[in-house]
């Protein structure tokens, strides 16, 4: 991924100068977020004012999974029952998902090789479910920058354009990036990617399952053929 965020932006407040203090890590201006936990990352999740996202937001989603998981799932953006419940994919289209995962052996709840581990690109609801734009994912960046380098997982499944295109840092289309395996770097390594369609775009196009099931069995040959990174 692109390097770890470090400017500090104004906090987020419905009231201009009620508060000009720099923007601050739950409480932890001193620990850089590349070199938190998992506790202490979920926790600066949670107190995050770094975009405008957070003045509308119900409850962070910072991600759900065992944290030994090699399958890592991203996303685009939280929606309404996300943003409600604190967790990605739980409405209509995370069912798909579930059910996706299922038929490939694999599950957010599962342990051991069947363990999925799910985030987001950005940890707050846009306004009307709208997709991120592209200084709310950067603002973000930094956390799930820090949630692949704890994870490390073996291979990453990018689901929809927003997602595909900010991890790769390009502006092609979902169809010209399917099909093969990519790569990001994560510390000091690389980690395999294969980008597919999101769940919601499927409950719109049903003809395309086809494709999302070529894509998750391109993601299984390249999960056994990559070693485990723990």
């Amino acid at each position: 991924m692109g390097p770890i965020w470090t400017e500090r932006p104004p906090p987020c407040t419905d009231q201009a100068g009620e508060d000009e203090r720099p923007f601050e890590v739950a409480g932890q201006p001193e620990q850089p977020v590349q070199q938190m936990g998992w506790d202490e990352l979920e926790r600066a999740v949670a107190g995050c004012t770094a975009c405008g996202l957070c003045k509308g937001r119900t409850r962070t989603v910072f991600g759900v999974g065992n944290h030994a998981s090699e399958w890592m799932v991203i996303g685009e953006a939280p929606g309404a029952e996300e943003d409600l419940r604190g967790e990605p994919f739980v409405g209509q289209a995370g069912r798909l998902l579930d059910s996706i995962l299922a038929a490939a052996g694999l599950g957010r709840s599962a342990g051991g090789r069947s363990a999925v581990y799910i985030a987001n690109v950005v940890k707050c609801r846009p306004p009307g479910n709208r997709n991120p734009e592209p200084e709310e994912a950067a603002r973000c960046e930094p956390y799930l920058a820090r949630q692949i380098e704890l994870l490390r997982p073996r291979v990453i499944l990018l689901m929809g354009r927003v997602a595909a295109q900010a991890l790769l840092g390009t502006d092609a289309s979902i169809a010209s990036l399917r099909g093969h395996a990519h790569r990001i770097d994560v510390a000091g390594g690389s980690v395999p990617v294969v980008v597919t369609y999101h769940p919601a775009y499927l409950l719109r196009n049903l003809a395309d399952k086809a494709k999302v099931w070529a894509d998750m069995c391109l993601a299984r040959q390249v999960f056994d053929t990559t070693s485990p990174r723990h």
